[in-house]
Formats: C-alpha cells, sequence, structure tokens
C-alpha cells in the first residue's frame, strides 16, 4: 500500500458500505424482491410459535377438533416459507453476481487507465489480489451477511413483537440487554476489520510470490532457487495463517460470549415469568418461552453478519483506494492523423518521483522528420528516460517535448501514441494467436494480407510457416513457446503493422542471433525511411550509420555527432566504441 493512500483521512464504515451499495441501486428491483422473500420467510418463524400456543390451548379445552386444521397450516406455512427463502436467495444472489461483475469490471478498466508511475510503485501481487480475492471478501458483505441482515432481522423484530404482545414487561429483560450488545458488535467488528485487512494483503504477498515464481520459473530452476522460493511462500503463508487464526479466535469467541449475555437476560426472563405470568394460559406462557428462545439465533446470526460486513468493508475500502486513484492526465485536445515526424526537446529535465537525483537535465535537441537518432552511454544514463517521456508514460514538470511544433501535453493520448510505434528490449506478448499478438490494441481488424507482410519483413514468416497452425498459432503466456528471437521479430512485425510516422526502438535487436540481427536489420533500415526514429543502442554497431549520434551520461548529452565524427573527436563515444570492439581488434 502506498504512503499516499496511508496519509488519507479514514472513512467511515458507514460511508464505505453506502458507496457500495451504489453498486445495487441499479438492481434495486431484484433487492426489494429479495427483501419481500425474506420478510416472509421471517414471518413464518413468530407465525410456528403462535400454532404451538394454539395447539396446546385446544388440548386443555373443548374445541380439540379444531386440531385438525393444524397439521395443515403447517403445511401451508412450511410452503409459504420455501417460497419466500427462494424468492430472497434467488434474487440476492443475481444483485451480487452483477455487483461483483460491475465492482470487477470497474477495477481492471481503471488499472487500464492509471500511469505507468502508478505501476511502477505498486506490487503487482496485491492489484492482482484485489480482483480475485478482494472481490470475494466483498461478495459476502453484498450476500451472506446481507441476506444474514435481512433474513434474522425480520425474525428478530417478529418474535419481538409476538413477545411484547403476549407480556410487554418481560420483553424489556431483552430490550435493556441492547446497548451491552451493540457495543460488543462494535468491539468486535472494529478487531474484525483490522484482521481482515491484513489478511488480504498477506494474500497479496502470496500472489506475488506465485506470479514471481511462474513467470521466472526457468530462473528458479536454473539458479536453484526452488529452497528458497519455499521458504518465502512459507513464511508469508504462515503469516497469513497466524491472521486467520487471529480472525477465527475473535469470531469464536463473539458467539459464547454473545450467547452468554442472552443466557442471563432468558434466566431473567424465566425467574419473572413465574411471577408475571400466573393467569396466562399454558400455551401462551409456552409460546412466550418458545419465541424466548428462538431469539438467540437471529440475534446471533445477525452479530455474524455483522462480521462478515465489516470483513466486506475492509475489502470495499482497499478496491475503492484504486478507485479513487487519479488516472492519467488526457485534458490535451489536439488530434492529428499522421504527423510530420519533426520532434524537439527543450530545455527538458525529470526527475523520478521518490527520487532526488534528476534522470535528465537540461536536454535540448531537435529531430528532423524522416531522420534516425542514436543514443547510447552507460546504463542509468536517462536514454530510456527520455524514449519513455516521448509517448507520455511519465509526465514532465520543466520544459518541453513538441512534435510537429505542438506540446505534447496538448495531444489527447490516444492520437499521441497514434504516432508512435515501440519495441523493447523486454517483448511482451499476449496468450493469443500469433496474428492477435501482432495486430494488437488499435490493429485489431486488420487484414490478413497486411498481417502476413508485417511478419515477412520481420523475416517472422520463415518461422510461423513451420508452425502448425500458422498465424493461428497460439504462443502461450508472454510467448514462452518462442525462442527469444522469435518473440523480437513478432514484436517487430506489431510495430510494422502500426506503420507510425515516429518509430522507438529500444535495444529491439539485443535477443537476437548474428544471422537473425543481419536480416532484422535490412528490415530496419527499410522500415526507417521516411519515419524519424530513436533507437536506443547498447551494441554501436546497429547504430552507425544513423543521421545522429547522442552519447548521453548522467541525463546530459554530453556528444553529438554522426558515427564518423564522433570516432574522429576521441571523446566519450571513441572511448564506448574502443572498450566494445577491443577484444576484436577493431577500433
Amino acid at each position: 500500500m502506498s504512503t499516499l493512500q496511508n496519509s488519507k483521512a479514514p472513512v467511515s464504515n458507514a460511508d464505505v458500505y453506502k458507496r457500495l451499495m451504489r453498486y445495487v441501486l441499479p438492481y434495486w428491483r431484484l433487492f426489494i424482491i429479495s427483501t419481500i422473500g425474506f420478510a416472509i420467510y421471517a414471518a413464518t418463524e413468530p407465525a410456528v410459535v403462535m400454532i404451538i400456543q394454539k395447539m396446546i390451548d385446544l388440548l386443555g379445552g373443548e374445541h380439540r377438533e379444531q386440531m385438525a386444521y393444524l397439521p395443515l397450516a403447517f403445511v401451508v406455512l412450511f410452503l409459504v416459507r420455501g417460497i419466500g427463502a427462494f424468492l430472497g436467495n434467488y434474487y440476492l444472489a443475481r444483485v451480487s453476481g452483477n455487483v461483483i461483475h460491475k465492482l470487477r469490471c470497474a477495477i481492471f478498466n481503471h488499472y487500464t487507465l492509471l500511469s505507468v508511475e502508478y505501476f511502477d510503485s505498486h506490487n503487482s501481487g496485491y492489484m492482482i489480489s484485489r480482483i480475485t480475492n478482494n472481490i470475494g471478501e466483498v461478495t459476502r458483505a453484498t450476500t451472506d451477511s446481507v441476506r444474514s441482515l435481512i433474513r434474522e432481522g425480520f425474525t428478530a423484530i417478529g418474535l419481538l413483537a409476538y413477545l411484547i404482545h403476549t407480556n410487554w414487561q418481560l420483553s424489556l429483560v431483552f430490550l435493556a440487554l441492547a446497548p451491552v450488545v451493540i457495543l460488543m458488535v462494535k468491539y468486535v467488528g472494529g478487531r474484525l476489520k483490522r484482521l481482515s485487512r491484513n489478511m488480504q494483503d498477506t494474500v497479496g504477498d502470496l500472489t506475488q510470490i506465485t506470479s514471481e515464481m511462474v513467470s521466472g520459473n526457468r530462473i528458479v530452476k536454473g539458479f536453484g532457487g526452488e529452497d528458497y522460493e519455499r521458504r518465502r511462500f512459507k513464511d508469508c503463508s504462515l503469516e497469513n495463517r497466524k491472521q486467520y487464526r487471529k480472525l477465527i479466535m475473535t469470531m469464536s469467541i463473539n458467539n459464547p460470549v454473545m450467547q452468554l449475555l442472552i443466557s442471563f437476560a432468558l434466566a431473567g426472563m424465566m425467574y419473572l415469568a413465574l411471577m408475571l405470568m400466573k393467569s396466562s394460559s399454558a400455551g401462551e406462557f409456552v409460546g412466550f418461552f418458545t419465541a424466548a428462545f428462538l431469539l438467540p439465533k437471529p440475534i446471533r446470526q445477525l452479530s455474524d453478519a455483522n462480521s462478515e460486513i465489516l470483513r466486506g468493508i475492509a475489502a470495499a475500502e482497499s478496491l475503492f483506494e484504486v478507485l479513487d486513484e487519479p488516472v492519467e492526465v488526457d485534458s490535451g485536445e489536439y488530434e492529428v492523423a499522421r504527423s510530420e515526424g519533426l520532434i524537439e526537446f527543450r530545455n527538458l529535465s525529470f526527475t523520478y518521483p521518490g527520487s532526488e537525483v534528476p534522470a535528465l537535465q537540461g536536454i535540448n535537441l531537435s529531430i528532423e522528420p524522416g531522420k534516425t537518432i542514436a543514443l547510447v552511454g552507460a546504463s542509468g544514463g536517462g536514454k530510456s528516460t527520455l524514449i519513455n517521456l516521448l509517448p507520455r508514460f511519465y509526465d514532465y514538470s520543466e520544459g518541453e517535448i513538441l512534435i510537429d511544433g505542438v506540446n505534447i501535453k496538448s495531444y489527447r493520448l490516444a492520437s499521441l501514441r497514434k504516432q508512435m510505434a515501440l519495441v523493447t528490449q523486454n517483448v511482451t506478448l499476449f496468450n493469443a494467436s500469433i496474428a492477435d499478438n501482432i495486430a494488437y490494441g488499435v490493429l485489431q481488424g486488420a487484414d490478413k494480407g497486411k498481417i502476413e507482410q508485417a511478419a515477412a519483413d520481420a523475416y517472422a514468416m520463415q518461422f510461423i510457416a513451420e508452425m502448425p497452425k500458422g498465424l493461428d498459432t497460439e504462443i502461450g503466456e508472454n510467448g514462452v513457446k518462442l525462442s527469444g528471437g522469435q518473440r523480437q521479430r513478432l514484436a517487430l512485425a506489431r510495430a510494422l503493422l502500426k506503420d507510425a510516422p515516429i518509430l522507438i526502438l529500444d535495444e529491439a535487436t539485443s535477443a537476437l542471433d548474428t544471422e537473425s540481427e543481419r536480416y532484422i536489420q535490412a528490415a530496419l533500415n527499410r522500415l526507417m525511411q521516411g519515419r524519424t526514429t530513436i533507437v536506443v543502442a547498447h551494441r554501436l554497431s546497429t547504430i552507425e550509420n544513423a543521421d545522429q549520434i547522442l552519447v548521453i551520461d548522467k541525463g546530459r548529452i554530453v556528444e553529438q555527432g554522426t558515427h564518423t565524427e564522433l570516432l574522429a573527436r576521441g571523446g566519450a563515444y571513441a572511448k564506448l566504441h574502443r572498450m566494445q570492439f577491443q577484444d576484436s581488434g577493431i577500433a
């Protein structure tokens, strides 16, 4: 959880639950039908007591023949009870299913709108856990607990009404107990909410560890990390179990203490009844105490429902924290179908949030349309930061970046990013077909012929043709069934299909073998024609033909020129060149 989230003013349980119930409002008709069903179900409880009272009174009276109708009354009563239970459970489940679906989609959709900065600063395990585990906790708050709250609430009200109607003086004993029960429920509820939040955090840790082990299984096995991962998961699971035990202990103690309090009330009521109900009939006496002894069950279940609601509120709080996160700033209104590709950096400086050292300082650069600019330098110098600012993955506050003379903050994000094709060192592929991975996002629905041409231009059709289903072959999570070079070629095919006027290559040929690199370099040379290209490269052999080479060190441009000019100058670029090629004897 972020520091920002922890610094926010606490929100009351009532406010969180009200906000959660807003998701129920669109389905208010279903909710009302469910409530009516539970009201019917609850009304049968005092009705059973009334039939028992009537039966006992008839046993001692002169109209025993009327008892013949009582068994039929029981059948009708339980038929009505069953109908009420069906209406309540079925329609509430429908409401819950709709609410969970709506919340789950709301969270996921909001994730797609959040900035890269948010993803950099938040644990992916927690983010996944919110959609899986926390949504399940909210289900309890909107289904099981609401069912108990309505059904048992109506039942308790019905039984109390019967008790007050039969003997209101004795009923005051139960009412006198109410403040004690409320205080206890409040204390236990607060503790349960805190423990539930702790449990949700540990589930986030478990999700994170599992996700890392699954995605990095080759590294785990290759470096013998199995024991370490098992210990890490075990420690986290033990912490989860510890929090769960505390949660169960609190809930387990709550019920006996609640029943003990109610037993005192029942004992006091029995004692007083012997004195106050001398003139009552046997049926009234038995009926009164039957209702009195039935009352603790709904009261206990109401307490349990409150606990479940508070656990759901703890989960809902974490969901609403996500929904309250500000989305990417997209206040620009400028749109263009296709830009010319003129890029300018003016006095640009940038510091990552939480860092005191600037990643970029005073960058001034102009890239003419159709030209190729290469960025070189030691790792951490600011090369990747520069290209990440261009599509506004991060927002700068000092200086300007302009495309065709327009500040990129004036562009609509969709229009800005439409102008760029990005190929990174760490290729991202999806668990879908090859065609779907090439024609991804805004490229969906592209003509199959164009997809094949893009794959051919990236020299990917060579291996695609050998696959069982060609372009329709599923490639597994992140292209796990492909080699590094094959994955890189698909990323290049995706960029080729996009046909954007600005091309950004971040170590785009790093994962290729020598033969593949030769083909890809030829494809890239064709691709770069007529496009403004920014290349980040460690392998200097790939950027010797660039129009301009920039050496970036500690966030500043320290050298600028062509390959030949920089070598002749004998400065930072020449030193990098010598270091890279000294083993092969190339200077």
